[in-house]
């Protein structure tokens, strides 16, 4: 195969545009870090840089891992048999020489960071790795797999201040485990038949779907309340407590679009409106700290 060939089929393995879920989270995090009030500052780029390369390998990681684990499940189920594992356009070879990479780069970025990021490092390649287990013998994948990302802001506010992990960041931790639990349970629904026949779990498979969609509605009307109470603590204002508000309204739409009888939007309420929201998180949290920076007080 050729490097562009291998490159296509590794961004497809990785699923690289699902990014987007993690990164504006470790920037809201790094940001809240700085502080608010007339004092914030934009994190200097020589945070967000190594943030960003770290935050990109251990999810490309994360991704990895679960491919090369999953892939006698993936071989049974109607909707992965085209993943490039199960295809052939990847190795199982190249895919663990993929993984060692990822944690190098990973490792290398927290240690570019600070100390606390370098020792942390294994603990969150170890998690990362840890939830594509979990649905072999617990429902509950859901949610470790939302702390797994829940661990993104955490990430971003110890970039900046490694000494004190506040607030701010342990709520949003807590609401981004809630609300990557509530989508990956949607998410779950395709799987259903699937999950029962290989032995697995899942909420849906476990309970049914119309209760999995009931304890995602309810997870989901936890992360709504999660989201501004971390602004409330970091100090911010009307700005940021006005997007959470907004994001609520679109976890609402995100469940009016999916009914057990029709399942056949997961796919917009998945990456679509999911990206909406973390984009408009981090969106929030920056707009209501640059209004209140000097640069804004002075005008």
């Amino acid at each position: 195969m050729s490097f562009y060939s291998d490159t296509i089929a590794v961004c497809r393995m990785i699923k690289i545009e699902h990014s987007v879920f993690a990164l504006p989270f470790a920037f809201t995090g790094a940001f809240l870090a700085v502080g608010v009030g007339p004092a914030w500052h934009a994190p200097s780029w020589r945070v967000l840089l190594p943030l960003t390369i770290a935050m990109v390998a251990v999810r490309s990681f994360a991704m990895g891992y679960n491919r090369l684990v999953d892939r006698d499940i993936d071989a049974m189920n109607p909707r992965t048999l085209k993943r490039p594992l199960i295809t052939g356009e990847l190795s199982v070879a190249f895919t663990k020489r993929f993984l060692f990479a990822c944690a190098v780069v990973f490792t290398a970025a927290c240690a570019a960071m600070n100390a606390t990021c370098f020792l942390l490092a294994p603990v969150a390649l170890a998690w990362s790795a840890f939830y594509s287990h979990t649905k072999r013998f617990s429902s509950l994948c859901h949610y470790v797999l939302g702390s797994v990302l829940g661990l993104a802001p955490v990430a971003g506010w110890l970039a900046v201040s490694p000494q004190h992990l506040g607030y701010p960041a342990v709520l949003l931790f807590v609401g981004v485990t809630m609300w990557v639990a509530g989508f990956d349970i949607l998410y779950s629904c395709q799987d259903v038949e699937c999950d029962k026949r290989l032995g697995l779990h899942s909420l849906p498979a476990d309970q049914g779907v119309s209760r999995a969609l009931f304890t995602a509605s309810l997870t989901h009307a936890c992360a709504a309340l999660l989201f501004p109470m971390a602004g409330l603590a970091a100090g911010q204002g009307i700005v940021a407590l006005f997007v959470s508000v907004v994001i609520g309204g679109v976890l609402v739409w995100e469940h009016k679009l999916i009914s057990p009888d029709d399942l056949s939007r997961i796919n917009m309420a998945f990456f679509t409106l999911n990206g909406v929201i973390s984009v408009g998180v981090f969106l929030g949290a920056w707009a209501d700290l640059f209004l209140g920076s000097p640069w804004m007080v002075a005008l």
